[in-house]
């Protein structure tokens, strides 16, 4: 195996490096984030499926988050243990994780596509689906084929990071834009032109998924910093091991949110249903639609954030590993107070302008009860998203510097403690406000221990 050198990742100066990996990082992850979200809007303004489609999607999309989870840990486990090896010169280690990562891609993405296929109703009924007959029809038929997409997704995803800690960044971008584009031109001409529903929304974008693996697999033939032998993709138990422990804090942010998602429509469904107004049969999948809708801008916004934070992972890893403390500091401080304004900005965007929001979301073909109510939830749930910033980029900078241990308690804490817990508490008391006020109350609560570790970390690092 050969290997170039990577040391500007030590020389050129701090900002340089965070804009040149962490714009084409941001870009990719919004991408990522459009498949779903450029499927919703195409859906919410087709008057044939309106917000039973949109409900649909809300109902899909955790499942499709289990396997950006896998793909995730893999990826950004990689990505980590690649920036690592190089900064301490170890270009075999470096070989055999990407080698043995793209094995455990296709062999989670096939599994995972085979347990959506066989149990896809109980599944689409675990996570809320069956909140009335139309919401579960279209549930069934877009989950169906995008699992039929499940392994390109994955493989796309996880190769991602890959490409990015190969010195790539700008390459990992264009590979994923490449997809969304694609689906962002076949929706409008198989939802609208075609009619096929849910199932041309679906089939848009598992071809966009295909795409950006393909352009995937051309890259790992012809990596730049990293050459891969055939002794790479022989499965090392050690390897993947670490590998895997560096990335288990992005599975675990990911797959526990899955788990308050799931809280989440399931609390939304039997609150609901005792609503004066959302308990009629016609207008039961508003509530469900709506919160899918806040939620995707929240990932748009944590898109961002994540983008800022996990572009800067190998940049982070290989000054680590050179022993660079004062050089990792300085990266820190410059992201956090980047995070700051991310969150800012989408705090006055969530408060000042929720009705142009879910207009974008097929608002006009909606009843009234679907506008209100979307305006209080974009209000409510997004109140203290600066805090939610903030706590996400102090999870991946840990992960980062190979503090996989912290990272991975403080995302606990935030998505299965707080978020789940507060999700199935806060609704007994205040109904379907309760299930809103969940999403604040954890990031406060998560803000206040991620300022603790911040100030550790900062000391640990003036050492």
């Amino acid at each position: 195996m050969e290997t170039m050198s990577n040391s500007f990742l030590m020389e050129e100066s701090v900002g340089r490096l965070m804009r040149k990996y962490a714009i084409p990082c941001i870009i990719s992850l919004l991408v990522g984030a459009l498949y779903n979200i450029v499927d919703q809007i195409f859906i919410a303004n087709a008057t044939y499926l309106g917000s039973y489609g949109n409900a649909a999607n809300t109902v899909v999309f955790p499942l499709t988050v289990i396997a950006l989870a896998i793909a995730v840990m893999v990826g950004d486990g990689c990505c980590a243990f690649v920036s690592l090896s190089l900064g301490k010169n170890k270009p075999q280690d470096a070989g055999k994780s990407m080698g043995n990562s793209i094995l455990l891609t296709l062999l989670f993405g096939v599994v995972l596509c085979v347990i959506y296929l066989v149990f896809s109703r109980q599944i689409i009924t675990m996570f809320g689906g069956t909140v009335n007959e139309e919401t579960f029809r279209h549930s069934k038929e877009y989950f169906f084929w995008i699992s039929l997409g499940i392994p390109f997704y994955m493989f796309g995803q996880a190769m991602n990071p890959v490409i990015r800690a190969d010195g790539s960044p700008k390459y990992a971008m264009i590979s994923t834009l490449a997809g969304a584009v694609i689906n962002i031109i076949l929706d409008p001409i198989f939802i609208f032109a075609f009619r096929w529903g849910m199932m041309g929304a679906a089939v848009a974008t598992v071809i966009g998924q295909v795409v950006t693996a393909v352009l995937a697999v051309w890259y790992l033939v012809h990596t730049k910093t990293v050459r891969l032998g055939k002794s790479d993709f022989r499965l090392d138990g050690e390897i993947v091991r670490r590998t895997l422990v560096l990335g288990i804090c992005s599975f675990l942010s990911q797959i526990s949110l899955v788990a308050a998602m799931a809280a989440i429509n399931n609390m939304i469904r039997q609150y609901g249903a005792m609503d004066t107004i959302f308990g009629q049969a016609q207008y039961a999948q508003i509530p469900m639609a709506v919160v899918g809708i806040v939620m995707k801008f929240f990932q748009i916004v944590i898109s961002i954030v994540v983008g800022m934070a996990a572009g800067c992972i190998p940049i982070v890893g290989y000054n680590m590993g050179a022993g660079l403390n004062m050089r990792v500091k300085e990266i820190f401080t410059k992201l956090l107070a980047a995070e700051t304004v991310v969150g800012a900005a989408a705090f006055i965007i969530v408060e000042f302008f929720p009705a142009q929001l879910i207009g974008i979301f097929g608002a006009a073909n909606e009843s009234v009860y679907y506008t209100d109510f979307a305006v209080r939830a974009f209000r409510i749930y997004l109140c203290m998203v600066i805090f939610a910033c903030v706590n996400k980029a102090a999870f991946i900078f840990l992960q980062a510097m190979g503090k996989a241990m912290a990272s991975t308690m403080l995302s606990m804490v935030r998505e299965i403690v707080f978020g789940v817990g507060f999700a199935l508490i806060l609704p007994r008391f205040y109904g379907l406000d309760g299930v809103l006020y969940s999403m604040p109350v954890s990031d406060i609560l998560t803000f206040i221990v991620s300022a603790v570790i911040i100030a550790i970390t900062y000391r640990q690092l003036s050492k």
